[in-house]
């Protein structure tokens, strides 16, 4: 599809050059027009395939990629020897088995241990993104000690076997979208998390990445969005469900989580406090010393592990 988008770029820029008035081709005028002719021709059937391509994507592409990366985790790990990789299976495999089950009392799982002991077992496949792609090497080292993502795919059967074993299951089913408020508050500077602000652009990127890590797709609300609707850190955690609900549907989420975060200095770490309705009930948890990352991946992850219960 990426592919298919820079082609329709170049084609498109090529009609643009020949439909000037003054543009010049060291070729007949006859040829001239058929090129024209010919590009806009193309043109148009490139952007027939795009709109067919993104279709088909928006139908049935999205189900498809988050079954696929349900089985799939990434670690960071330093160099491409065995001796990190292997770490880094053991550390893949646990996130898989929380993101497939949407279990995340697994993490830290005693019963765990043996099957992360032999993580390489269950790997289907793996490859390595270079952090530092394009960033030359500069001294004896090489790669070696340069970080990478590693990025494994699961066996599915042997996954979902792991779980029956320790008497869960794969929640393969619908995964509703959470439209996710979070208010950050650190010393008298307060401010919500949202789509579009530059001033949480690092948490929003955080929040993200969290969702991907726990199998959930979320949604954040918009400035204009919490304008709208009279929504401020002040208010946030006293707002009723249903209005939360409200503003979540408009942004595409299918219900809201809703989590405060306030950093204690003598603890250095945030203390959190998660809630979610869900079918009549108020569901909330709370974890403190923590970074934001922690914390999100929490609150996401809190989120999975009730939605999983109840499908």
């Amino acid at each position: 599809m990426t592919g298919l988008i820079a082609y329709s770029v170049m084609i498109l820029g090529l009609v643009a050059m020949l439909r000037r008035p003054n543009f010049r081709m060291r070729l007949p005028d006859a040829m001239t027009k058929r090129w024209r002719r010919l590009a806009c021709v193309g043109a148009a059937g490139v952007m027939i395939r795009i709109s067919l391509a993104a279709a088909l994507t928006f139908c049935t592409g999205t189900m498809a990629t988050a079954a696929a990366d349900l089985y799939r985790a990434q670690a960071i790990v330093t160099g491409q020897g065995e001796a990190n990789r292997i770490i880094g299976f053991a550390a893949c495999l646990e996130d898989v088995l929380i993101k497939v089950s949407g279990a995340q009392k697994l993490g830290g799982d005693r019963r765990l241990a043996t099957y992360k002991s032999n993580a390489r077992d269950f790997v289907r496949a793996f490859s390595y993104h270079d952090q530092m792609s394009g960033t030359p090497t500069r001294d004896e080292q090489g790669t070696r000690d340069r970080p990478y993502d590693l990025i494994v795919d699961f066996d599915e059967k042997k996954i979902d076997a792991i779980l029956k074993a320790l008497g869960l299951k794969p929640w393969l089913s619908h995964r509703p979208v959470l439209g996710v408020f979070v208010e950050m508050q650190q010393g008298p500077r307060k401010y919500i998390v949202t789509a579009d602000s530059d001033q949480s652009a690092i948490q929003r990127e955080s929040l993200l990445a969290a969702a991907a890590k726990r199998g959930m797709t979320i949604v954040l609300p918009g400035v204009a969005a919490l304008a709208k609707s009279g929504i401020n850190g002040a208010e946030l955690g006293s707002m009723s469900s249903s209005t939360l609900a409200s503003v979540a549907a408009e942004q595409g989420g299918e219900i809201a989580l809703v989590g405060r975060l306030v950093w204690i200095d003598r603890e250095l770490g945030w203390a959190t406090q998660w809630q979610m309705d869900r079918q009549g009930r108020s569901h909330r948890w709370q974890v403190r010393r923590i970074t934001f990352d922690e914390a999100f991946r929490r609150g996401i992850g809190g989120a999975a592990e009730v939605l999983s219960q109840q499908r």
